[in-house]
């Protein structure tokens, strides 16, 4: 992973969606490109340069940042090392639970980017601090259908949930996201409810649930569960609220 960067940062390309609106949120000068997932703040006015898997690299170059910021599961080393060849300062951040999150979130914003500790920041910190376990109950959670993928091991994700006192049946997984047979995913004992994000896979209430019957659908923001940033606030009690109304 890079450190801090070696000059006066003024120009930010952002690799992704989570920190694009960290940065956004709290040095929007900053920022002079993102990719195309990259949806919030909404009517963000940057310049495009792909995807998180297939970067313009000629885009990014052009485009003269001081700091490309990135993220060692939803980037690629190629890519990356590409751009660092070309003089371009990256740093690359590792995000798998919540206090890692909270680190590498201060560090992309004040030593990544130069910016104060923002107040959104501490608010995050409070509101999982306080969030409580007030679920006990083991769950099967998609990212993908067809193939069927879901959480495994060792996941941003999976450790927000568990936060709440959901166990991810696939905590223990060899993989990070295997793929599982549906007829494993719902075999009688596996979980006690399926919790369904909304992305990277658009579950819906008409696409999802019905691969599970007899199993409570928690239909989930995947932007609240498994985005790290201003998100982070309101996310406890978005993700509690989804649990609550399936399992009731």
């Amino acid at each position: 992973m890079a450190n801090t960067p070696t000059r006066t940062v003024r120009r930010v390309v952002s690799l992704v969606p989570s920190l694009t609106e960290a940065v956004a949120a709290t040095g929007p000068e900053l920022l002079v490109g993102a990719t195309d997932w990259c949806s919030h703040p909404e009517g963000l006015d940057v310049a495009r340069v792909r995807g998180t898997k297939n970067p313009d690299l000629a885009r990014i170059s052009a485009l003269a940042p001081d700091l490309v910021i990135a993220n060692e599961e939803e980037n690629r080393p190629a890519d990356l090392a590409a751009l660092r060849a070309e003089g371009i300062d990256v740093l690359v951040t590792e995000i798998r639970d919540v206090p890692q999150a909270f680190a590498e979130l201060e560090r992309v914003l004040t030593r990544g980017c130069g910016l104060g500790r923002p107040g959104w920041l501490d608010e995050a910190e409070e509101a999982w601090g306080a969030a409580r376990a007030e679920f006990d109950v083991r769950a099967v959670v998609p990212v993908w259908r067809r193939p069927w993928m879901v959480l495994g091991r060792d996941t941003f994700a999976g450790a927000l949930l568990d936060r709440l006192g959901v166990r991810n049946v696939y905590a223990e997984h060899p993989e990070r996201y295997p793929r599982i047979p549906l007829a494993e995913l719902t075999a009688p004992g596996r979980a006690d409810v399926a919790v369904l994000p909304d992305e990277p896979y658009a579950f819906s209430a008409d696409d999802g649930p019905e691969a599970f019957p007899g199993l409570p659908s928690a239909l989930v923001s995947g932007r609240h569960l498994t985005w790290y940033g201003p998100s982070l606030t309101e996310a406890p009690a978005l993700l509690a609220g989804a649990l609550r109304a399936a399992l009731r």
